[in-house]
């Protein structure tokens, strides 16, 4: 019988060492000996598993990355230093010079940069589609389309996209499916079981949860994992052993978190909605958010982000921010503190105004990333703020 997300990510670790520890304990090492030569053959040939070099195999990251496989319900995996450098390793190890990439036009403001400016150099392609026109996607997929990225919901527009549908795209068309799960978490949604070959996190956000380290992943199949891990063993993006204990241990307590995160969330956007000095507020379970069903359909709750528009634009939204006295004003998400940026001035600053328009980044465009805090004293915050900025 398989054991729920909360205990599986809880019992999930290492083995105990003779010590008999409770708490797994930290291998701070930079590599590892061996009992003999033929050991250390064997270890290099990959005719015996062990650990080598903390680059590429140390049991922190070990155990992090078989909690995250398990958890997302896929076989294999890698854990990285940030997120962005799990996004580029997925593209470079998989992708050649003449390849095409579909994406969805939503994006986080790096991944954008990532496809247009350094992807670009090596002769890798790529097209944007809606994530609302699904009837574009398949007119844009081209003979030398090897992959599909989307993120869902995305960042920061909290669009999202049928992944069952997309499930039986990317099986039609015989190509790989990459999947954002930041928002989301494996708690929320499991992208793997409609079909995604491979799921990439920001382990930053909400799979630490607390503001306290760096770290990316990618789980998926075990034989796209193999060139993952091929590609990232020889240019060297690692986990820190220490970061990766942490993020395991934050595992922990991911659900519990979730559930709070959701929950206030849930409650800022009905506040919001409410009020006369906001234009439009987006989150996925709101009945008054375009995919309303879907989310339902797809997730376990609407997660922990918030975005609306304030009345005024830029001018009236910077005033807001300004006139935040509680939260915290800071482009990271996923954070037990409730966070609060412009995205068009920050995490999408690069994109042209045309760019950020169509994906809905307007100059008034607010995000929130709802934290643990009382939600009463989310919302007074809030509340003083959009006086204070009239």
């Amino acid at each position: 019988m398989e054991k729920h997300f909360e205990t599986r990510s809880i019992r999930i670790q290492n083995k105990q060492t003779e010590n008999r520890e409770h708490s797994v304990p930290l291998y701070l090492t930079s590599s590892f000996t061996f009992e003999n030569t033929e050991q250390g053959r064997a270890l290099f040939a990959d005719e015996v598993e062990g650990n080598i070099y903390s680059r590429f195999s140390n049991p922190n990251t070990s155990e992090f990355v078989e909690k995250m496989a398990q958890l997302e319900h896929t076989e294999d995996g890698f854990a990285f230093a940030t997120g962005m450098a799990a996004i580029f390793s997925g593209f470079g190890a998989l992708l050649q010079s003449g390849d095409h990439v579909l994406a969805c036009r939503s994006l986080f403001g790096s991944t954008h940069q990532l496809l247009t400016k350094v992807l670009a150099k090596w002769g890798i392609t790529h097209t944007y589609v809606d994530a609302e026109k699904p009837d574009e996607w398949e007119k844009a997929i081209q003979k030398n389309t090897k992959m599909i990225f989307v993120e869902t919901p995305s960042n920061p527009g909290l669009e999202l996209i049928d992944l069952e549908w997309l499930g039986k795209l990317k099986k039609k068309h015989n190509v790989v499916l990459n999947v954002d799960n930041c928002f989301a978490t494996p708690y929320l949604q499991t992208p793997a079981d409609f079909g995604a070959d491979l799921i990439t996190h920001s382990a930053t956000k909400f799979i630490d949860g607390q503001g306290r380290v760096l770290g990316g992943v990618i789980v998926g199949r075990k034989d796209l994992m193999k060139e993952i891990r091929f590609f990232a063993r020889h240019t060297g993006p690692a986990l820190s052993p220490f970061n990766a204990w942490l993020l395991s241990k934050s595992l922990e307590t991911l659900a519990v978190r979730m559930e709070r995160h959701c929950e206030n969330a849930f409650a800022l956007a009905q506040y919001l909605e409410k009020q006369s000095a906001v234009e439009k507020v987006k989150y996925p379970f709101l009945p008054s958010h375009p995919q309303y069903v879907l989310a339902k359909k797809q997730m376990k709750r609407g997660g922990g982000i918030v975005t609306f528009v304030v009345e005024g634009g830029f001018e009236r939204a910077k005033r807001f921010i300004d006139a935040i006295e509680l939260l915290s004003i800071t482009a990271n998400l996923g954070d037990t503190r409730t966070t609060v940026t412009h995205p068009a001035s920050t995490t999408h600053a690069k994109l042209t105004e045309e760019e950020r328009r169509h994906v809905g980044i307007v100059p008034g465009l607010i995000r929130i990333s709802v934290g643990l805090e009382h939600i009463d004293d989310i919302i007074a915050d809030i509340e003083q703020a959009l006086k204070k900025s009239k």
